[in-house]
């Protein structure tokens, strides 16, 4: 099956195909774990004309510019037309009228799937072209089968039968040994947490650090590290700090290897995610999540049988929940992590579904 993937996003920033495809390699890895089983090809729109080839997959990166994908695609349409393709896939739901026109040019016998990428349903004139590009589309993946479902009760979509719930990304990150990782990090104790995320409303790292500063009031040795590429809220996290959470702020994505092995806890206080990445990025090194009880980390922690879940927001809930990390059996919930991600949130795993869906459709 020759699988088609796109979008009418343009990133002009990147101008040669390797930096591209290290800054997408969360997502390009399931497009080459496809490519063992299927043709895939992808077409790249960035400051870069030309072919190349990664790992089976097949990126083409052409140069329309952004003028031209915004409302009417043709030369895009017209280029997917010629490569033949038995399945198109289309990154993002937000653009409905590209789509329409897409599947006017390609006809009926091609399949479309659309993967959502944490966009909310439209309201007023788009959600009306929402729900005509819905007419056009032969799937959806969500992170979450539930997040799909509220699109449905929305009116954006007409029905869950065209939904599957199917990881965004993966994780290129694996298991070390932990004193190896310490050594990079520089990370001590057997009651280490870690926080990736941005310091926004949305993440609500201050519900996690005042949670966590009553944590360390009965468990003196426990320390948070909060790693972070954005800092709305950090005057008002420095406020409250104390030894007990060690503010590291950036640090480059490869390094996060190391500080996800550091550590046994991956904490969040989102209130919504599209996915999870860095939760995802955690669990792909053993770490056990210690999240809010949300749609898309219900499915990647299995319902919280490899984590532990609490409401968001919830100061006290989130105190209970760092108290239960106490008493559970670290090593058992550590090799329950690593089979979910295995099972259900690798490359292997999404690929897998991503043919079996399109194979049905």
């Amino acid at each position: 099956m020759r699988f088609v993937f796109a979008s009418y996003v343009y990133t002009k920033e990147f101008n040669q195909p390797q930096a591209w495809l290290k800054r997408i390699n969360m997502y390009s890895g399931i497009l080459e774990a496809l490519s063992k089983t299927d043709e895939v090809i992808s077409i790249e729109q960035v400051n870069y004309e030309g072919q190349f080839y990664n790992n089976g997959a097949d990126y083409r990166f052409l140069r329309f510019g952004r003028n031209s994908l915004r409302f009417f695609p043709l030369k895009l349409h017209r280029y997917i037309k010629r490569l033949k393709p038995d399945v198109v896939f289309i990154q993002g739901l937000h653009f409905p009228l590209q789509v329409i026109q897409l599947r006017l040019l390609l006809g009926p016998r091609v399949k479309i799937i659309v993967q959502n990428h944490a966009e909310k349903p439209f309201s007023g004139l788009k959600k009306i072209l929402q729900k005509l590009a819905d007419r056009c589309i032969d799937a959806y993946l969500f992170a979450s089968y539930d997040m799909g479902v509220e699109w449905v009760a929305n009116g954006n979509l007409a029905n869950a039968s065209k939904i599957h719930e199917v990881m965004e990304v993966s994780s290129v990150f694996y298991p070390i040994d932990q004193k190896l990782a310490r050594e990079k990090t520089g990370i001590s104790g057997n009651k280490a947490f870690l926080w990736v995320s941005r310091l926004n409303d949305n993440k609500d790292p201050l519900t996690v650090v005042k949670a966590f500063l009553a944590f360390a009031e009965s468990n003196p040795e426990a320390r948070l590290y909060m790693i972070y590429h954005t800092d709305e809220l950090l005057n008002d996290i420095t406020a409250l700090q104390t030894d007990a959470i060690t503010l590291v702020g950036r640090v480059p994505h490869n390094d996060l290897l190391y500080w996800f092995n550091s550590v046994d806890f991956i904490v969040s206080g989102s209130h919504y995610e599209g996915s999870g990445a860095a939760v995802c990025e955690a669990m792909s090194c053993g770490c056990i999540p210690v999240v809010t009880d949300i749609l898309s980390f219900r499915m990647i922690t299995d319902n919280g049988s490899c984590g532990i879940l609490y409401p968001p927001g919830n100061e006290q809930a989130l105190l209970s929940a760092l108290n239960q990390t106490l008493y559970i059996d670290i090593e058992e919930k550590r090799k329950l992590t690593l089979t979910h991600f295995k099972s259900t949130l690798s490359f292997e795993a999404i690929a897998g579904k991503i043919s079996k869906i399109a194979a049905s459709l």
